[in-house]
């Protein structure tokens, strides 16, 4: 049966004016210790096509309860801080819940 109370996260970043490898540095910084906490399914850092400086992070949790344990840890508050000085805008997070999902 397939997990329903998995959550995932879709993070869009667009970085400041030359600050695309910073940017891209902080965010490759936080998927192994992000993939290594216990209630995280995956963890992936895209750039997009349309926009090839643009970063997106898809991340699984296995419920709301691990994606807050994640968003409580060292390294994301460590990034978090870093975060703004290399964003043009604001990160654009959204936060799903499944409706009809297969496996």
């Amino acid at each position: 049966m397939p997990d329903q109370n998995h959550v995932t996260v879709i993070a869009r970043f667009t970085p400041a004016s030359d600050r695309a490898p910073q940017l891209q540095s902080l965010l490759e910084g936080m998927i192994a210790p992000t993939r290594s906490e216990p209630g995280c399914r995956s963890y992936d850092l895209y750039t997009t096509e349309t926009e090839a400086s643009d970063f997106v992070l898809l991340e699984r949790y296995q419920d709301s309860a691990a994606l807050e344990a994640h968003r409580a840890t060292a390294h994301y508050k460590a990034y978090r801080a870093q975060l703004s000085d290399l964003l043009a805008k604001p990160v654009e997070v959204s936060v799903l819940r499944p409706v009809n999902v297969i496996g």
